[in-house]
């Protein structure tokens, strides 16, 4: 006889009713009365119980009620088990609720993970395998002037032809490409730390970049670091320590103090080369290191061009000592010592073409480049500025280390890498084949006579006017820009169309031989006065300046300012956007941002009021003068020249407190003159027609003299 197990009706409702049932559908199932059920909910809060605790009602149920079966099956079994395991949880859950609880308590793995000692990452670790690696993907790909700079790994330490290298260039060879892995393959053959100088702290970490993705590229592995220390497997540097990759700028207050080999990258563009290659050669002193240099050519009056020439050797020695270097380009072409111990070396577009680099269209590059700067870039030439109108002396002194000077207020990765005020300067293009557009953001001095900062510069080279007209938009997002300078030549008057529906207030520069002239004496007097700056990385910002050049027009009546060019087609693209931009400034800083303007105080009467001023008072006055055959008295009015500050111009003297209490007192005096004249006028009867004899009464003081205030 089965008898049906009795069972807690009240738990069994709230069990269901956790489930999801409705009071109606649970007093349905379990036939009970509704309002029994409802009672029961309210009195023990079901509504209030926490999920966990809901679990857990449910869980513990279920297993007393499977562990009570006298017959259980398979499946009951594997439910028992399940639901200790749930409770097993549960438990988990409730202690890590507690205070003090953490992950551990939920996930018993967690607390073996950290178990024991963990073993520490060797950073930038180079095993043996990964070196040879290294080395196999150096040689590999090198082009025959290249295989040239290498030499045998047993001269590399007691090298005296090597010791220092000058190798005067062609753009775009590969040299630092080459000379970044160079040193890095050499760091590994003899533990010699390598010291890397450019022009710019930015510009070398070009080598920086070169060498982290050489070796990730061969072994996998990422450099990190600055300076990046070197852990390689059976390598030492002096004293046993590890070989050290040091990026530095031209600061040469910074670069003292380190030992290792050195390249200079870029040497006949670095102001105070002479300082630097000073410091150099202490850091290269010892035997086992070497120094290199290498550089496209800039002037014949750099510091540099007297070491290329040998003028720096024999300066201090009697002429008996003094040598002679042949340093045309037949003589150097392959390389050669000279007698004061330099290996020198030039490597025109026309070498590296001859030693396997197929990277050039030299048909396109002669039409891109006038023939004087296709010598000197690609041919090694050097330039002779002296009729440039800036030389090459006066625009160095404006490279400076953009990271280590503008640090303060200008980060280059940064969504907005410059908060204060930028003005855009924008030189179109003048054909689909001619110059580059040049678009540069310049920050403006933040006070009068304050310096200029090339921020950002991009050429937009085969663009057309839309997309010009886009980057230029996309540049007044990105700063605060408050000015923009477009010249209306060839596709400028269409940019400028563009540009001017989003952005109305863009000026537009309409060329002639008066505004040349006066933006070229603009950008002097500010280059001369030193306010300006550009990253000393931006060659081609000097380039350009230096393109620029006097001439006279076609008339041969005027004179005018032009670049260096191949045709019709202009270089000088980047110095002209940078004068639209420093245009907005006045001749004179001191005045940039203010205006002048006059007040002039009369008395106030209407037509009617007799002398006591007005139009009524000056035409009673005309009409008995003109019968009298006398001239009408010419009243001298104050004129009191003010000068304000425009809002948030930079510069502006408003009044002082002296100077405007006297123009309140003016006003107040102007005020009670035209008082008691038109009082006069209303109580006195007006003078007989014809006795123009009649004395007048005198005019204020007020009007009698001019009153001087000083602005």
């Amino acid at each position: 006889m089965n008898v049906p197990i009795p069972f807690d009706a009240r738990r069994r409702a709230k069990h269901y009713f956790w489930a999801g049932y409705t009071c109606e559908q649970v007093a349905e199932v379990l036939e009970l009365n509704p309002a029994t059920v409802r009672s029961w909910k309210a009195r023990d809060r079901w509504d209030e119980a926490s999920p966990i605790e809901r679990m857990e009602g449910v869980t513990e149920a279920e297993y007393c009620r499977l562990i009570l079966k006298p017959d259980k099956s398979g499946r009951d079994v594997r439910d028992i088990d399940l639901l200790a395991r749930q409770a097993e949880r549960f438990a988990r859950v409730r202690r890590y609720e507690a205070p003090g609880g953490h992950e551990g308590d939920l996930n018993p793995k967690v607390a073996n993970r950290n178990a024991g000692e963990r073993k520490k990452k060797r950073k930038n670790h180079l095993t043996t395998e990964h070196q040879q690696a290294l080395l196999d993907a150096f040689d590999k790909g090198l082009f025959d002037y290249q295989r040239g700079w290498r030499s045998p790994k047993a001269e590399l330490l007691g090298s005296t032809t090597l010791k220092t290298r000058f190798i005067l260039k062609s753009r775009q060879i590969g040299a630092t490409f080459y000379f970044a892995r160079e040193a890095l393959i050499r760091a590994i053959e003899t533990g010699n730390n390598q010291i890397f100088i450019s022009a710019s702290r930015a510009q070398a970490n070009i080598f920086r970049q070169y060498i982290c993705a050489f070796v990730l590229n061969a072994c996998g592995v990422k450099l990190e670091g600055d300076p990046i220390v070197l852990d390689l497997d059976g390598v030492e540097g002096p004293e046993g320590e590890p070989p050290k990759l040091y990026f530095l700028g031209t600061n040469y207050r910074t670069a003292q103090g380190y030992h290792g080999d050195v390249y200079v990258d870029e040497c006949f563009w670095i102001h105070g080369f002479e300082q630097i290659n000073k410091v150099a050669s202490a850091m290269a002193s010892q035997k086992r290191y070497r120094k290199t240099y290498f550089s496209t050519p800039s002037t014949l009056a750099h510091e540099a061009y007297a070491m290329w020439s040998g003028e720096r050797f024999n300066a201090k020695r009697p002429k008996d000592q003094r040598v002679k270097i042949d340093i045309s380009h037949a003589a150097l072409k392959d390389g050669a010592l000279g007698c004061d111990g330099v290996w020198r070396q030039i490597v025109s577009i026309h070498d590296a073409e001859a030693g396997g680099c197929d990277l050039f269209d030299l048909g396109e590059l002669q039409l891109d480049y006038s023939p004087d700067e296709f010598a000197n870039l690609f041919l090694c030439q050097f330039i002779d500025d002296s009729q440039s109108v800036f030389p090459f002396t006066l625009m160095r002194r404006c490279a400076v280390d953009s990271w280590e000077v503008w640090r303060h207020d200008f980060d280059p990765f940064a969504v907005r890498p410059y908060a204060g005020e930028v003005w855009l300067g924008y030189d179109p293009q003048e054909s689909a084949n001619g110059d580059d557009a040049a678009l540069v953001a310049l920050a403006a001095p933040k006070e009068p006579g304050g310096k200029f900062r090339v921020i950002e510069k991009q050429r937009l080279k085969g663009l057309d006017f839309t997309l010009q007209a886009a980057a230029i938009l996309k540049m007044v997002d990105k700063y605060n820009v408050t000015y923009i300078g477009i010249d209306t030549t060839g596709a400028g008057a269409a940019v400028l169309q563009l540009v001017r529906q989003k952005w109305p207030r863009v000026t537009a520069l309409r060329y002639s031989v008066e505004l040349k002239s006066q933006m070229v004496f603009k950008a002097k007097n500010v280059i001369s006065a030193g306010r300006l700056e550009f990253d000393a990385g931006a060659t081609d910002i000097i380039n350009s300046f230096m393109a620029i050049y006097p001439a006279t027009t076609d008339s041969g009546r005027q004179v005018t300012f032009r670049a260096s060019r191949a045709g019709d087609t202009g270089h000088a693209d980047l110095a002209w956007a940078i004068m639209h931009a420093l245009y907005h400034e006045p001749l004179d800083p001191a005045q940039a941002g203010t205006r002048k303007s006059r007040m002039r105080i009369t008395a106030h009467g209407a037509a009617n009021d007799g002398i006591g001023g007005g139009a009524g008072a000056r035409a009673h006055w005309r009409g008995r003068r003109r019968r009298a055959g006398e001239e009408e008295p010419r009243r001298q009015l104050a004129r009191v020249p003010l000068r304000r500050s425009r809002a948030g111009a930079r510069g502006g003297r408003g009044l002082s407190v002296d100077e405007r209490e006297l123009v309140e007192r003016a006003l107040v005096r102007a005020a009670a003159a035209a008082g008691r004249a038109r009082a006069d006028a209303e109580h006195e009867p007006a003078p007989p027609i014809g006795d123009h004899l009649q004395a007048q009464p005198a005019l204020p003081p007020l009007y009698s003299e001019p009153m001087a205030l000083a602005a």
